[in-house]
């Protein structure tokens, strides 16, 4: 098995949840497939989803709620193959 860590695709501010009652996107041991929301990055009050772009398992999620992210920086790290 190999991981793959799922990056921002723009600099923003990173939200784990749609909304402060929802829950996450994605926990720790969930399975994602291609294309799943793994959170979004708001910038300039648009708030963009984030995908993945391959199929695994969570393994870590590396960014908290409201923090600060740039382009490149990882979000989530996932178990592949």
């Amino acid at each position: 098995m190999s991981t793959h860590d799922v990056t921002s695709p723009l600099p923003g501010t990173f939200y784990t949840r749609e909304s402060p009652t929802s829950d996450p996107f994605v926990s720790v041991g969930d399975t994602v497939a291609v294309g799943d929301t793994i959170g979004l990055v708001e910038v300039m009050k648009m708030f963009n989803p984030v995908t993945t772009d391959v199929a695994g398992t969570v393994v870590e999620v590396l960014v908290e709620t409201e923090d600060a992210v740039d382009v490149g920086d990882p979000l989530v790290r996932l178990e592949v193959g």
